[in-house]
């Protein structure tokens, strides 16, 4: 397989994960700011998190602006997996953060390889690999 189309995958999944995640918020979306209390972060926030994980999503997707993307979903994952999920006394949360940073990982390896051939940023001369 392509070094092309391994990365179209991989930003197909790593992209779905927010735009599926965002959707379903989409009917609760007062419940959601509460929840995003709890953390500390205002709940008048509740729809730009939401219309992000969305909009990102579907850039990652699309391959728009991938790098930029890619480092904001990675902050994304760290600060909502320290502030909603460390509880060193629960393994479910302690597991629920160590997957935010993992996803986080996705997110940088994909800033650095950038988008690849098929994607909006190949088209706009955008996509090659960071090197050096």
């Amino acid at each position: 397989m392509q070094h092309a189309s391994l990365l179209l995958i991989a930003r197909i999944l790593l992209g779905l994960l927010f735009v599926v995640a965002g959707v379903g918020k989409l009917g609760n979306v007062e419940g959601f700011g509460a929840y995003m209390a709890t953390g500390g972060i205002p709940a008048i926030l509740a729809w730009p998190v939401v219309l992000f994980e969305i909009g990102a999503g579907l850039a990652l997707i699309a391959g728009f602006q991938t790098r930029i993307t890619a480092l904001a979903l990675a902050a994304f994952c760290v600060v909502s997996g320290l502030l909603y999920h460390f509880d060193p006394a629960d393994q479910m949360q302690m597991t629920q953060l160590l997957k935010n940073l993992g996803l986080a990982g996705g997110y940088v390896a994909l800033f650095i390889t950038g988008a690849g051939a098929w994607s909006v940023d190949a088209k706009r001369g955008r996509a090659e690999p960071i090197t050096a």
